[in-house]
């Protein structure tokens, strides 16, 4: 099988995220509960993983970096947590349905205001109208950092710079930019950062987690026991455990350390040049084939994404073709991105997804360029 469902999963790890999740499995007990020597050890891993990811991002210390079961979880965390009743918030029509489906429960039961900016038929969006909402007392952006659908990446630090300019915070979705491309929190202006470890980030599913800026007040989206303070009615007040009840994800924790350790040694930009090479060469041999209509806007920054239809194939049915009958394994439908199908007219037949990895060959994007020419010939 020719795996380029990537900005899905990363199905390809690196071997010492394996063995890292299994000694987790195998020695480590529950971090700050207890004294004992498997607790510690699970204290000192945990530790050791905030640290990483706090230097990989670019946030200022780690007890500001919280552990999540995905970028979902941390969504909501940051979207429940930091946005109150009556507020205005402002996000786009790029949005998975993570960051949508928060804020539309938000809009139905606490009555926020919610406004939303548009994409043209390439994806494009209006920055033009995103400044506009901005300059208009809104209390937060929530946005994604790339385009799950298009891989089209936005502006963040223009944008985080309109947010602090106009009093607002910035929370990104950083589910498909985490380990393709260099993320700093303090030169993007994020105040909130979310991310999932099972894609660029090449770690195990069920760990992801947030880095935030100092002195923002949560509201904990789950209290319940922490190790500390258990006489306490509430939930502990600092970082992280405000936000962190209940035993973490050792072995996920574990695991996506090793991934850090594995990014660091290869080099971030190393992987990220790597990645753009891939998806140009993928481009470059489809863009021009009849009958082939590719989605996104490839004169600005992009990420290791492809996305296209083929003429008289919905995108279901050309999936499953590619899977059958090629041996490749892509991503086809809605994408969890209801708003972008619409702006592209996509919404009946939806999309066909070709998304690459630090793991992915040449001869992968061959094969696949081959099998498109040939599905668009027959179609």
């Amino acid at each position: 099988m020719i795996y380029l469902d990537n900005a899905a999963t990363a199905v390809r790890k690196p071997e010492q995220v394996a063995k890292a999740m299994v000694k987790a499995l195998q020695e480590w007990g529950n971090s700050s509960r207890g004294v004992h020597a498997t607790s510690l050890q699970a204290a000192s891993g945990i530790y050791a993983a905030r640290v990483k990811i706090a230097r990989f991002f670019g946030c200022r210390r780690p007890d500001l970096v919280a552990f999540t079961s995905n970028v979902t979880e941390a969504l909501n965390i940051a979207i429940n947590g930091l946005i109150r009743p009556g507020d205005r918030v402002v996000t786009t029509a790029w949005e998975h349905n993570s960051v949508l489906r928060p804020l539309y429960r938000l809009q139905d039961e606490q009555g926020i205001r919610l406004e939303i900016v548009p994409a043209d038929r390439q994806g494009r969006l209006d920055y033009t109208v995103l400044e506009e909402l901005l300059c208009s007392k809104a209390s937060a952006v929530v946005c994604t950092h790339a385009s799950n659908l298009t891989g089209n990446v936005i502006d963040l630090r223009r944008i985080g710079e309109l947010a602090h300019t106009n009093g607002a915070l910035l929370i990104a979705d950083c589910a498909q930019t985490a380990g393709t491309r260099r993320v700093n929190m303090d030169e993007l202006g994020i105040d909130v950062l979310c991310f999932t470890g099972h894609k660029g980030l090449m770690g195990p599913q069920g760990i992801g987690g947030l880095c935030a800026r100092e002195g923002l007040e949560w509201r904990p989206f789950k209290v319940g026991g922490t190790g500390v303070q258990s006489y306490s009615r509430t939930q502990p007040e600092q970082m992280p455990t405000v936000l962190e009840a209940g035993t973490l994800n050792g072995p996920g924790i574990a695991g996506l350390s090793a991934a850090l350790d594995y990014i660091e040694s290869v080099g971030l930009d190393n992987i990220a040049a790597r990645e753009r090479e891939l998806t140009w060469r993928f481009y470059a041999g489809v863009k021009d084939v009849p009958g082939i209509i590719i989605y996104g806007d490839f004169a600005g920054e992009h990420g290791p994404i492809v996305t296209l239809n083929v003429a008289n194939y919905d995108s279901a049915s050309a999936a499953d073709i590619l899977a059958e009958e090629f041996g490749i394994a892509v991503r086809a439908g809605a994408h969890c991105a209801p708003l972008m199908h619409r702006a592209l007219g996509t919404q009946e037949i939806g999309a066909v997804r070709f998304s690459f990895s630090w793991f992915t060959l040449d001869e992968d994007v061959d094969s696949a360029i081959r099998a498109v020419r040939e599905l668009a010939e027959n179609g």
